[in-house]
């Protein structure tokens, strides 16, 4: 019995490293298989849908979608961009797939693991069409700046890249915080904000940019709550919001098509005192990383003095 001893002892170390092993090896085959998993995930719409763990392959439908992605995802796996993505200026290098309408042979083709867009820049129809062909939708809804950061947190998670996505939004929280700081009108001009002239459109209060101007320490100058969110508004309704800031055009330009077509406006508070602007149209429209930026333009307006 004694002469057996040494061989055991010996053997136990040998054992315990196989155990080891074995259960690395079994802990390492179900990272993997996990890590293979397809995701199972709800988009802001509510759809349900299933996209690979790590899509290598991937696309957007809207501009404001596109910056997202280039903010966020490894770009090599952006196979494509619409006819009106114009930024950054490296989605220019991409091919272009129509939008509106859309080219789904052209999409199809390009066997995107999955598509991504924004609400209410690609129909339901369109939508359908595409998850009847076996490609995945996901569609975001921003309706405010912090739904921007958790849109970019979202596709960090869906593109596993939490790392980039985190860092985005950490930065760009503090530079709106920061922004909060700064000197405000000791009154929030009320600001009305125009996307089209006849009939006139505006952004209605359930707008994104309800939310940018109240960070930029103003108010939208709509506060009831039209079904569309950028309603068309009579020229009594405009008389009676009386408007502090009129986004839209220079004063120049619109004094010689806006206010010329709709004289009565004359009356309204911002043309009086020549507060009437011009505007970055991408920044206005999209809602994207530069957020940011947009606020900050519309901050310097609101604080602008009238112009001489």
């Amino acid at each position: 019995m004694s002469r057996l001893l040494p061989s055991v002892f010996f053997s136990l170390p040998l054992l315990f490293l196989f155990a080891a092993c074995q259960s690395n090896d079994k802990s390492a085959a179900t990272a993997t298989a996990t890590a293979a998993a397809p995701q199972h995930v709800t988009d802001d719409l509510g759809h349900q849908l299933t996209i690979p763990a790590r899509p290598r392959r991937i696309m957007s439908l809207a501009a404001s979608m596109t910056e997202m992605l280039y903010a966020v995802a490894d770009t090599a796996t952006i196979v494509a961009r619409t006819q009106v993505c114009d930024y950054p200026r490296a989605a220019l290098r991409k091919p272009v797939i129509s939008s509106y309408p859309l080219d789904l042979e052209g999409l199809v083709a390009l066997h995107p693991d999955v598509v991504f867009t924004v609400e209410g820049i690609t129909s339901l129809d369109d939508i359908a069409r595409l998850e009847k062909l076996g490609i995945p939708v996901y569609c975001q809804r921003y309706t405010t700046a912090a739904d921007i950061l958790r849109g970019l947190t979202d596709l960090g998670r869906l593109l596993g890249r939490p790392v980039q996505a985190r860092k985005l939004t950490d930065s760009l929280q503090v530079e709106l915080q920061a922004m909060q700081q700064l000197p405000r009108p000791s009154r929030p001009p009320a600001v009305l904000a125009i996307t089209w002239q006849d009939p006139i459109y505006v952004y209605g209060e359930n707008t994104l940019f309800t939310d940018k101007i109240r960070l930029a320490g103003g108010q939208n100058a709509v506060t009831e709550h039209f079904a569309q969110p950028y309603p068309a508004l009579t020229r009594e309704y405009i008389l009676k919001l009386n408007p502090d800031v009129l986004i839209g055009g220079s004063f120049g330009k619109l004094d010689s098509t806006f206010f010329k077509n709709y004289p009565e406006l004359k009356r309204i508070k911002a043309y009086q005192n020549r507060r009437v602007y011009g505007i970055t149209g991408d920044l206005m429209e999209r809602p994207s990383p530069r957020v940011v930026e947009s606020v900050r333009e519309l901050q310097r307006l609101i604080g602008a003095p009238p112009a001489p």
